[in-house]
């Protein structure tokens, strides 16, 4: 119970830390606790996303196939929530999967349950509204980083804003993510490039 209750402080304090405590107790309510081991499937392409995944304990990552090769999309770890947006909204089957990079413990927030609380509460309307916001600012960053910032430059903020990432994660999801080779990826670190 302690872990549910630390999630959803954790999650709740990233977006809307005004969030009452009967709003975080509606939460703690739905959510369905989750174990699931290293290298797990937790969402895989061609299913439906029911969930947003509130994430306890251990390290997620979304990615994709393009071209034959994995493409890490966004890493979650303790307090992050994970969302594949259009298959989310539209209940259709996503592109996107979900894998688990170390054991962990999740926390699934069902999109029935979510309706049925955004029509009863405005605190967990705002807390959706908050969530989406922020994947949708996130999203734009990452698309401005890949045009705009050099190997290095992408790196460094990722380093400097993520550095949980850099310390759990392979470093072969860590080069996909930044959208570089591990060899590009090896030589940024040691200083080459």
């Amino acid at each position: 119970m302690e872990i549910l209750k630390g999630t959803v402080d954790a999650v709740v304090n990233s977006r809307y830390p005004e969030m009452s405590k009967e709003g975080r107790q509606l939460l703690a309510e739905v959510l369905i606790r989750k174990e699931v081991n290293k290298n797990e499937l937790i969402l895989n392409e061609g299913q439906v996303s029911h969930n947003i995944i509130f994430v306890g304990k251990g390290m997620l990552r979304q990615f994709y196939y393009k071209n034959g090769k994995d493409v890490t999309e966004h890493f979650s770890y303790e307090g992050c929530t994970v969302i594949c947006i259009e298959s989310f909204l539209k209940q259709e089957p996503t592109r996107l999967m979900v894998e688990a990079l170390e054991p962990s413990v999740i926390y699934l927030f069902p999109y029935t349950e979510l309706q049925r609380l955004v029509e009863t509460s405005a605190e967990v309307n705002l807390f959706y509204r908050k969530v989406l916001e922020y994947s949708l600012i996130v999203s734009q960053i990452k698309a401005d980083s890949w045009r705009f910032e050099t190997a290095r430059e992408r790196y460094n903020l990722l380093l400097e804003h993520h550095p949980e990432i850099v310390k759990r994660a392979a470093l072969s999801h860590i080069a996909s993510y930044l959208l570089m080779t591990p060899e590009t990826l090896s030589r940024v670190r040691s200083g080459v490039l």
